[in-house]
């Protein structure tokens, strides 16, 4: 629910078990979406792109991953790649490749390193979106094509509720291309 943009769903289990194979070896190309509260003016200046990898620990008591540095028992390595797009008054947009896809990890790293998706309140943002919902869009997916697995089927999607901050991010992107 918090999230929009791209999904995909299997209509039959042979659909699923490709899918499954091609999320699994990692065949799969993510880009989000994310506008993000800007860090308090004595915080370290994030590079305006690179690499980030922790170790995710999935707590299904709070339903919340917990991101760390280092591996340890039930952690799965996270690797996600990102880039600073351009910002606002009030936050930074971001552009972000998943690797891996574990639970929530794209809120746990970016919370591991101090900053917080808007809205997100689990997280840690200050205030939560009036409509509901955070700040984290699934811009693309590409995948192999199961009848011509030399042409990627891709697929890309433009928020759904295109406002001030959301405009701002998409020209932010394309001044940046």
């Amino acid at each position: 629910m918090p999230v929009s943009g791209c999904l995909i769903l299997a209509k039959t289990k042979r659909a699923l078990a490709f899918l499954s194979s091609v999320f699994a070896s990692r065949r799969v190309e993510k880009r989000y979406w994310a506008i993000i509260e800007k860090p308090a003016s004595d915080a370290p200046l994030l590079p305006e792109s690179g690499e980030l990898i922790h170790y995710i620990q999935f707590n299904a008591a709070k339903n919340k991953s917990f991101a760390y540095d280092e591996d340890g028992k039930d952690r799965k390595k996270a690797v996600m790649r990102y880039r600073i797009a351009g910002s606002g008054t009030h936050y930074l947009f971001m552009e972000i490749d998943l690797e891996t896809g574990r639970h929530h990890q794209i809120r746990a790293q970016l919370a591991a390193i101090n900053l917080h998706i808007k809205g997100d309140l689990k997280y840690g943002a200050r205030r939560s979106e009036k409509a509901g919902g955070i700040r984290l869009h699934a811009h693309s997916l590409s995948f192999p094509d199961p009848l011509d697995p030399e042409h990627p089927i891709s697929v890309q999607a433009l928020p759904h509720s295109m406002d001030a901050l959301w405009t701002a991010f998409l020209q932010a992107v394309e001044k940046t291309r």
